[in-house]
């Protein structure tokens, strides 16, 4: 198993993953498939081609193919810069149960974690997803607020939770 940063050239296997998340698991994304399936390859390579300390994706390959992935953004105005928000969480059903979910955030946290003047990591999961509430505790992330109906998918609502971590620098808290 690699676990690495995504570049450009790996905008499609990021694609080829990113729909699989959404056509399997549609509850536990706000993007829907029909959403993405309209973002061009060329728009994917210029994101992953553009990761910087500051915007990057984190994925694990098996045998050449994206197996698991996590994006992380920066907050980029002024007074929200101290905070990052974790996205795109998604680890192939094959794949689920190894921890490599768990290898692929610590991976992303401890890059987050050195961006200078990065204080708080954001993130957000449906309720219908319990395994990844409970991966995201054990990484040390709270729960700070539930958005009630956060999502309407087939007429049914789904609430989502928002956790934070606060990001411990030298010399601070």
């Amino acid at each position: 198993m690699e676990i690495r940063f995504l570049n450009a050239d790996d905008a499609p296997e990021w694609s080829r993953l990113r729909l699989e998340s959404l056509r399997n698991d549609p509850t536990a994304f706000s993007s829907s498939e029909e959403d993405d399936r309209a973002r061009s390859l060329d728009e994917i390579k210029r994101r992953l081609g553009s990761a910087s300390a500051d915007s990057f994706v984190v994925g694990a390959f098996e045998n050449g193919r994206l197996v698991g992935m996590a994006g992380f953004h920066r907050e980029t105005g002024l007074k929200s810069r101290h905070k990052g928000r974790v996205w795109g969480v998604y680890v192939t059903s094959a794949s689920r149960g190894t921890g490599l979910g768990r290898k692929i955030l610590e991976t992303l946290l401890q890059r987050a974690a050195t961006i200078d003047g990065m204080e708080q990591i954001l993130i957000s999961v449906t309720t219908t997803q319990v395994a990844a509430t409970a991966l995201y505790r054990s990484l040390g992330f709270v729960p700070f607020g539930c958005e009630l109906k956060a999502l309407k998918i087939d007429g049914q609502f789904i609430d989502e939770e928002h956790m934070a971590m606060v990001v411990k620098h030298p010399g601070c808290c």
